[in-house]
């Protein structure tokens, strides 16, 4: 499967720009290092406005400014002392052939968890998450889901690749458990029959404190593996309007930072940062959100992987 990997010829980054200046790996057999981040720049599935495929690219580049400081304020250890992380670039494959994407992400997915590593995955839209859980689901059997977005993506009346249908899919394939499985900042329609997920919506979130809404994560996820999927409009579109989907009355940036260092010592396993479409940005503001947002979640693995 290693030539799902060939940067010789197709990685937009072989010679150019990883997440937050870290080495490139290019033998996808022989990985080196705690953490593997993976650009997926793929948007066949948006529903709503397109871009999300350029998201993984302008990730990266905002990631620029956070790699200056030895330690991430208010964090009290250097990310480096704990992990190693490497950028394998973009997932590559041929353009308009969703059917394609979606089986050898799973593959290219599995090779690297396979080896003991984590993955943190960089999108484009929110589908990508989905070949992404059936791989760790081959690795890790059932797990628990923490899902920050406005929406649930549980809806069934999509399509086969649609950006709000993967929670739905996910628990019908045995992928996560429902009971044990958590959404935070939801603030669009569902069915709340029998919806499954406990759900803190985004007018709870923002009377909540952070470490109450950490706490009701970390009783529903319990000793489960979690995989931690981040859709950018869980925050509010003043904080990141370059996404495909912006909903008003959601969370901010200080508040969703917050929470994800509260939740130290939750199983993550696996984690992604989706739906940045840089062409609605300003300022890089979304980038820079999804940046930090993603080298917090090295920091909370690190804590619980390499204490």
């Amino acid at each position: 499967m290693s030539q799902l990997f060939d940067h010789t010829d197709h990685s937009l980054y072989s010679n150019g720009m990883t997440f937050l200046r870290q080495p490139m790996v290019r033998d996808m057999t022989q990985i080196d290092t705690d953490v593997v981040v993976l650009g997926l720049p793929f948007d066949l599935a948006t529903s709503g406005r397109p871009g999300a495929r350029l998201g993984p690219d302008a990730i990266r580049r905002a990631s620029v400014h956070l790699a200056w400081e030895s330690k991430k304020y208010p964090w009290t250890f250097s990310l480096w002392d704990k992990l190693s992380v490497s950028d394998a670039g973009d997932f590559t494959y041929p353009i308009g052939d969703p059917e394609y994407f979606t089986a050898q992400l799973e593959l290219a997915a599995q090779q690297i968890i396979s080896q003991g590593k984590a993955l943190l995955g960089l999108g484009g839209d929110h589908f990508v998450t989905l070949p992404l859980l059936r791989a760790h689901h081959k690795i890790y059997g059932k797990m628990a889901l923490v899902h920050f977005d406005a929406h649930t993506d549980t809806y069934s009346q999509g399509s086969r690749y649609d950006h709000g249908t993967m929670f739905y899919h996910a628990p019908m394939e045995g992928l996560i458990s429902l009971e044990n499985s958590v959404q935070i900042g939801i603030r669009t329609e569902y069915n709340q029959e029998n919806h499954g997920f406990d759900v803190i919506d985004a007018m709870q979130a923002n009377d909540l404190s952070a470490q109450q809404i950490a706490e009701q994560i970390k009783a529903r996820v319990g000793d489960l593996p979690v995989y931690l999927t981040f859709d950018i409009d869980c925050l509010d579109p003043a904080f990141a309007p370059g996404t495909g989907t912006p909903v008003c009355g959601g969370l901010t940036s200080d508040k969703v930072l917050k929470i994800l260092r509260a939740l130290q010592g939750v199983n993550m396993i696996g984690m992604d940062v989706v739906e940045v479409s840089p062409a609605y940005d300003q300022s890089e503001l979304t980038a820079i959100a999804a940046a930090t947002i993603a080298h917090e979640l090295l920091h909370l693995w690190a804590v619980k992987h390499r204490p």
